[in-house]
């Protein structure tokens, strides 16, 4: 049993990341769903980006940084989208990171610290035409990542879709997502 923490997208603490959860756990990892958004959800990526904007993106990584107090130091870091932030934040930075899984967002490692930590491995999984993770850079960022570090994989998916593996979205598809669920249960049993 691996622990894991997955933080949300900008629409917040939807249904389709619960239930991304609930089928790691039926695989029998603990995982933990931290709301950000403190209940909010929304419509749309745009009108969570403006909320997260409104808190402050340095208070949304605090946040983050607070919803893992008092857990175990051996936890893999997982987000969506924008909860990319929080996760790889505590994986680089966090002592006693397991792993990191990061879903169609990377930024580049000095955002938070000078080096990806040793012996953290780390997964990115995303679209390979999706206009945000590979149109505003994130995938430059992730190929970087996969330069430097031994145990970081890429995984590209075909296709234009952001937020593809939460099933309570219409940008939600299904082949994609069940190759990216397969991929992250292999990266956890191997934990």
């Amino acid at each position: 049993m691996t622990e894991v923490v997955l933080f949300h997208h900008a629409q917040g603490l939807t249904s389709g990341v619960l239930a991304f959860a609930e089928d790691l756990r039926r695989a029998g990892h603990a995982v933990h769903t931290p709301d950000l958004f403190e209940g909010r959800t929304f419509g749309t990526v745009r009108e969570g980006v403006v909320h997260a904007g409104e808190i402050g993106f340095g208070e949304m990584i605090a946040r983050g940084a607070r919803a893992v107090e008092g857990l175990p130091a051996e936890l893999v870091y997982a987000g969506f989208s924008m909860g990319v932030l929080s996760a790889q934040n505590l994986a680089q930075t966090r002592a006693g990171a397991a792993g990191a899984l990061l879903f169609e967002s990377c930024v580049p490692t000095a955002e938070f610290s000078p080096a990806w930590p040793s012996g953290v491995p780390v997964q990115i999984h995303g679209m390979d035409a999706d206009p945000i993770f590979a149109g505003e850079g994130d995938i430059d960022a992730a190929r970087t990542l996969v330069e430097e570090v031994a145990d970081a994989e890429l995984f590209l998916y075909p296709g234009e879709r952001h937020l593809f593996a939460d099933r309570s979205l219409p940008s939600y598809d299904a082949d994609a997502s069940a190759l990216l669920t397969e991929r992250v249960l292999g990266f956890l049993g191997a934990r």
